[in-house]
């Protein structure tokens, strides 16, 4: 089969490989019919490579028709129209019982510290081959798959296997009050889908920030207050907007590789010179982000307010002010989505109203065949790249 493969630093194919074929009674084989490249596929792309091996299949937002069930799995058939969380989780044990799939006891990736194993992910969440390909062998598929109707587009569903459920607990996470005010920074796909969130459950001010041009028009046309992150006095204009005191909460939708941080990416960089073996002790033990983001949500947050963090963090030394989140009396929420817990909630919308506006949400459609040309105009930001999606 095709599959977009992992090379090096800014460096993916479309390589032949072999089929994916059923190795536990709780797997399922997934004709891919769509699949998408996330904002954190590019980290795999930039600075995560230490973590990667050549030939690595990419990509955790799949869907597609299941053409094979192992003897465990009763829920989906052949032919079922379905959808993979980012996540591998098992549905049964005392993490995927409390809503915390993400920290599934059955996947955790116990030999790196991490939690639930992740599609396409690095070796950190456990290697398992991504689903920017013809097929994908899918564990846990006994639980793991959403099942969705036949009739509407791939696009009406896709956005379940991350995109949505991200955003959506960013946005529950940020516990925004009655008539309060909501900051999310980075209009790439989660933080416009947080926006359009929000937006939708009544927040009366939603302003997001982000430095292209054609992101924020896009948000602006879904009824946004959008600011450019280099604008004079940033800061200064959120607090005339939020009475002086900062918006009640901000989602930080845009993670490690936030822009203004040359520190940071100065340590990146260098990290990217070293051996990998090294350069993955490294990161592990003393990696840092670019926190420029994060630091811009700690000052603009009001006293007393919520942070929730939705863009990946990779750093084992950050330096935060901790004087400022103590003081300020800063709440703080993060972690990888767990998908499973908000599908409930979210599928209701997915109905030809489009509140959430999924049906055009993505910019660029494309054959698989071009997912090295789509990597690279996404990194770049170039040709309003928001949501690329792939056609195996």
């Amino acid at each position: 089969m095709k599959a977009v493969t992992w090379h090096g630093k800014r460096d993916v194919r479309v390589d032949e490989v072999p089929d994916p074929a059923i190795e536990q009674p709780t797997d399922a084989i997934v004709r891919i019919t769509s699949t998408a490249i996330c904002g954190s596929d590019l980290h795999l792309y930039e600075v995560m490579g230490p973590f990667m091996s050549e030939g690595d299949i990419l990509g955790h937002e799949p869907m597609g028709i299941v053409e094979e069930v192992g003897s465990a799995v009763t829920e989906i058939a052949p032919g079922d129209r379905v959808v993979m969380p980012f996540n591998i989780a098992c549905g049964s044990c005392f993490m995927c019982d409390r809503g915390l799939q993400s920290q599934c006891e059955t996947t955790q990736v116990r030999g790196h510290e991490m939690g639930a194993a992740l599609f396409g992910y690095t070796k950190l969440y456990g290697q398992v081959p991504g689903g920017q390909a013809e097929f994908l062998r899918v564990p846990q598929a006994q639980y793991g798959p959403i099942k969705v109707p036949e009739g509407p587009a791939d696009d009406r569903f896709l956005f379940l296997s991350d995109v949505l459920p991200t955003a959506w607990q960013a946005f529950r996470y940020a516990d925004v009050p009655a008539g309060g005010s909501l900051v999310v920074l980075g209009l790439g796909p989660i933080g416009d889908m947080c926006c359009r969130i929000a937006r939708h459950h009544g927040v009366e001010r939603v302003i997001g920030v982000d430095l292209v041009a054609e992101r924020l028009e896009r948000a602006r046309g879904r009824g946004v207050e959008a600011l450019d992150f280099e604008g004079e006095d940033l800061v200064g204009a959120v607090r005339e907007l939020t009475g002086g005191r900062g918006p009640d909460a901000v989602v930080d939708a845009v993670g490690m590789e936030a822009h203004g941080a040359p520190v940071g990416k100065l340590a990146q960089d260098l990290t990217g010179l070293l051996p990998d073996r090294l350069a993955a002790k490294l990161m592990e033990k003393g990696g840092v982000d670019r926190l420029s983001a994060f630091h811009l949500a700690i000052e603009l947050v009001r006293r007393g307010g919520t942070i929730s963090l939705s863009g990946v963090y990779g750093g084992m030394t950050d330096p935060l002010p901790m004087l400022t989140l103590f003081d300020k009396q800063v709440q703080l929420r993060m972690g990888q989505a767990n998908v499973r817990r908000w599908v409930d909630e979210i599928m209701p919308l997915l109905n030809d109203e489009d509140p959430l506006g999924v049906d055009d949400f993505a910019t660029h459609r494309l054959p698989l065949d071009q997912a090295p040309g789509a990597y690279e105009k996404f990194q770049k930001k170039q040709d309003g790249a928001v949501k690329v999606l792939l056609t195996p």
